[in-house]
């Protein structure tokens, strides 16, 4: 008979074992069961936007035809000529682990209509950070173009997408976009650029709290412990740490569509080789275009399953993907272009690691086409490829590279309506609140309220760029100093 210490103690150890279990099999917010049903959903969906883009072009519509390019995401709303009307149909767009990001699909349309920044505590009506902080969920637009430059990192609250169509809206400064603890949220069409070390400071969160900060990273857009995120569209380039950083049990996460450059660490997902929450994380790299001056990182994977499909990786000077910790990475008909370093012609680097610890790391390359030398080190399954072929949906190879990327970054306006914003009311005409900055609906004309953005489009687009080459000058001027 067992004495009562003796009952506790065990009781104690099988609490212990309990616990480790958990944490070994732990299960993140937005995590899915089954990551290889997600790579299959995605390759389902290329096959059926290729397959009706094909058809399309047998067909007389020519604007049917023209606007099909077979990726399924740009297919899903810029195909409708009056996307504009009804901007949210973006959210049910999504591919991959993050498709079932709501962004602010369902709320108030917010208008952005003042660029400046002054204060992070109390943010101005009207303002980009007085939307993000709101606790409702908000479909974030903007009255005209824009060069919001940040005087501390910008933190989101859950449920807001921020949409840049129909403007030309670029995001400088201190931190950059941090994503902290929250869930839903859609980055779409948004120029981010220079981003730097900020912090030291207070900066508010919500309505209800600010608190200090220490100091940030200088990432583009800082994933952090957040899941059901998407980030389409962008051209991010010129940070001081990272373009897109996901860390401390982020997960369901799409990155898809965007154009990366001039960028060292370009991107981390992970926090640590011994932070087992990471393990739960799973991001789908999809339809991007690597471009210029990239050195490493796209991306640097330390734990879970990372679907890299149908991207553009046009050089690099280190390596393009790279992982340590034992991450799952699905390479899938994308285009590896190697730089004439012969030095660095792998496409993959395991960091840090000997051979006998990552001979059993699954990582696998189908489909990918390999360029000037390129060659992907497969290891684990990898090696042998073990699909059930008889019941996957084959991936695109990397043949329609150029149809799926052709689009990569901002949207321009090349022959496309870009739906600039114009908010009326139902019974038309009342004119926007720019104190609020809230409203109800929008339609495509530009004949009323103080978000009117149609006169002068060159000229604006002049003061823009003149607006970012001041700051660039000034930035480079002080560093000299």
């Amino acid at each position: 008979m067992f004495s009562r210490s003796c009952i506790v103690f065990i009781v104690l150890v099988g609490a212990f074992f309990h616990l480790c279990s958990a944490m070994v099999n732990l299960t993140l917010p937005g995590q899915h069961p089954f990551p290889e049903d997600v790579a299959q959903d995605v390759h389902r969906k290329v096959n059926v936007s290729l397959s009706r883009r094909q058809m399309l072009s047998y067909t007389t519509n020519e604007q049917s035809s023209s606007c099909a390019t077979g990726n399924p995401i740009d297919d899903c709303w810029r195909c409708d000529p009056s996307w504009q009307l009804n901007r949210q149909r973006l959210a049910d767009c999504g591919i991959g682990f993050g498709q079932y990001a709501l962004g602010g699909k369902g709320g108030k349309y917010y208008v952005v209509t003042d660029s400046s920044d002054h204060d992070p505590v109390n943010p101005t009506p009207g303002t980009l950070r007085y939307a993000v902080i709101q606790t409702e969920p908000l479909w974030i637009v903007f009255a005209t173009n824009m060069l919001i430059h940040l005087s501390e990192e910008l933190i989101f609250n859950s449920y807001k997408t921020l949409d840049g169509r129909g403007a030309h809206v670029h995001i400088t400064g201190g931190g950059c976009i941090t994503l902290q603890d929250i869930t839903n949220v859609i980055i779409h069409n948004i120029h981010i650029h220079h981003c730097y070390e900020a912090g030291e400071t207070n900066i508010r969160s919500s309505p209800t709290h600010y608190g200090w900060r220490t100091k940030s990273d200088g990432d583009g857009i800082s994933i952090f412990g957040a899941h059901d995120i998407w980030i389409d569209h962008c051209s991010l380039s010129h940070c001081k740490d990272g373009l897109i950083d996901a860390v401390m049990g982020s997960t369901g996460i799409t990155i898809s569509n965007n154009h990366f450059s001039h960028h060292n660490e370009v991107m981390l997902l992970g926090h640590s080789d011994d932070y087992l929450p990471d393990s739960g994380m799973q991001v789908t790299i999809a339809f991007n275009h690597f471009g210029k001056k990239l050195i490493q990182r796209m991306p640097r994977c330390r734990k879970g399953y990372i679907h890299v499909v149908n991207n553009d990786f046009t050089q690099w000077e280190m390596y393009a993907i790279g992982g340590s910790g034992n991450p799952t990475i699905n390479s899938q008909g994308n285009r590896y272009i190697a730089p004439f370093d012969r030095n660095a012609k792998e496409v993959t680097k395991r960091v840090d690691t000997e051979e006998e610890s990552w001979r059993g790391w699954n990582w696998r390359s189908e489909g990918d086409e390999m360029v000037n030398g390129a060659y992907f080190v497969a290891s684990g399954q990898g090696v042998e490829v073990k699909y059930e072929k008889a019941y996957s949906v084959e991936p695109k190879s990397a043949a329609y590279i150029d149809q799926l990327v052709m689009n990569s970054g901002v949207l321009t306006n090349s022959g496309h309506n870009l739906g600039k914003w114009s908010a009326r009311d139902n019974g038309g005409g009342t004119d926007l609140d720019a104190n609020s900055g809230v409203v109800e609906d929008y339609d495509e004309d530009e004949d009323s309220g103080s978000c009117r953005t149609h006169s002068y489009p060159i000229l604006s687009s002049l003061l823009i760029n003149l607006s970012i080459f001041l700051f660039l000058h000034v930035t480079a001027t002080s560093m000299l100093l």
